[in-house]
């Protein structure tokens, strides 16, 4: 668990999930992006990780299967819905969930940190629109994860 009390914003955050996309987030093309695995691997020591993916490129479990996390896979028809269905379910205030597409704003707005990459394929004005914050890439992403400070920098009112 991730826990942080960020001047201006209530109670402390006790952050115990983290949701990420796959493609266009973690992955271009299908393939993992650079330093990816490594985060994943520390983060997987204070959150409970699970890698939401219609899986296009039919790639998923076996770059997973390594890794400390949860392979979740949607059906690729309302990811919308999907997404944020899973983020509510597994209790919306202690989540965090990282995405860059248009599926991924309700997930974004619904967890009670959504980051918003807008890494090599760009990211859709929705899941801009619906983040808490928005980074250039996943790496910088996960790391303001592993270091704190850096959210509460950004964060506080």
């Amino acid at each position: 668990m991730i826990e942080m009390k960020i001047p201006g914003q209530g109670d402390p955050w006790q952050l115990q999930h983290l949701a990420l996309d796959l493609n266009g987030t973690l992955a271009l093309d299908g393939m993992l992006l650079p330093g990816v695995g490594d985060r994943i691997r520390q983060l997987s020591s204070l959150l409970d990780v699970y890698i939401l993916t219609a899986d296009t490129f039919g790639t998923a479990a076996r770059q997973f299967a390594e890794y400390p996390c949860k392979l979740h896979l949607l059906d690729p028809h309302d990811q919308i819905m999907q997404k944020e269905t899973f983020v509510r379910d597994l209790g919306a205030s202690r989540c965090v969930a990282i995405g860059n597409g248009m599926n991924d704003q309700g997930m974004l707005q619904a967890a009670r940190l959504g980051i918003c990459i807008t890494g090599p394929e760009g990211a859709a004005r929705a899941a801009v629109e619906a983040a808490d914050i928005v980074i250039p890439s996943i790496t910088d992403a996960l790391d303001l994860l592993l270091h704190t400070k850096r959210l509460v920098a950004t964060l506080r009112k």
